[in-house]
């Protein structure tokens, strides 16, 4: 009886251990399904932006340049019976284009007429030109237009110290009456204008010929 007893005991002991041992590996497999889980990294989303990508704004197509616009008020030097002296100037618009228009003076935007304030039977009618204008027609009229004011002359060409510089055409008719111009005139940028310059013979003559050519040196198309 006594070896049957130990030998019960021993298995009963056995038995304890090898539940010991299912019950250890169990929660050893739980803990490891539960380390799996928490450290599988989530999916991206196929069609997230990198983080580095950077995104280019399209340039602007046709992108305007500012505007260049002149002072309103500009300094001149006119050679006057005095000499040369600084004449002040107010920038003026016509009809497509400004130029500078000196004191004593005033225009008329709408006629393209700049004239002497005190007098306007002198003054000048400034016209734009189109780009395809014909140099051999222009002349022509010229010529037609000045033939009642007396001989016609021609000064085209360059202009020795002459506020214009040059002009494409350059008729001066000159009488007793006074002296009428006509001229074709090209500015820096390549705008072509025509000028028709009454000049009638008087006190005022000398007043009326020295800053009304500066002020036609200004004359500018607008942009």
């Amino acid at each position: 009886m006594h070896g049957l007893t130990i030998e019960r005991r021993d298995q009963n002991v056995f038995q304890k251990y090898f539940a010991f041992i299912k019950i250890s590996i169990f929660v050893m497999v739980l803990s490891l399904t539960a380390c799996s889980g928490a450290t599988e990294p989530s999916a991206s989303p196929e069609n997230s932006t990198p983080a580095n990508e950077a995104v280019t704004t399209p340039a602007t197509e046709n992108m305007e340049a500012p505007e260049v616009t002149r002072p309103q008020i500009e300094n001149f030097d006119l050679m006057t019976g005095e000499g040369n002296q600084s004449r002040t100037a107010t920038l003026h618009q016509g009809e497509g284009f400004s130029l500078y228009v000196f004191e004593k003076f005033a225009f008329d935007a709408v006629e393209g007429r700049l004239y002497l304030s005190s007098n306007p039977e002198y003054n000048v009618e400034i016209e734009s030109l189109p780009a395809n204008y014909d140099l051999t027609q222009l002349e022509t009229a010229g010529k037609e237009d000045l033939k009642g004011f007396g001989e016609v002359s021609d000064f085209s060409g360059e202009l020795v110290e002459h506020p214009l510089g040059s002009a494409e055409i350059y008729l001066q008719a000159s009488s007793a009456e006074g002296i009428n111009d006509y001229i074709v005139w090209q500015s820096e940028t390549g705008d072509a204008f025509l000028f028709r310059l009454h000049n009638p013979k008087g006190e005022e003559a000398a007043d009326f010929a020295g800053p009304v050519l500066v002020s036609l040196s200004t004359v500018q198309t607008d942009s």
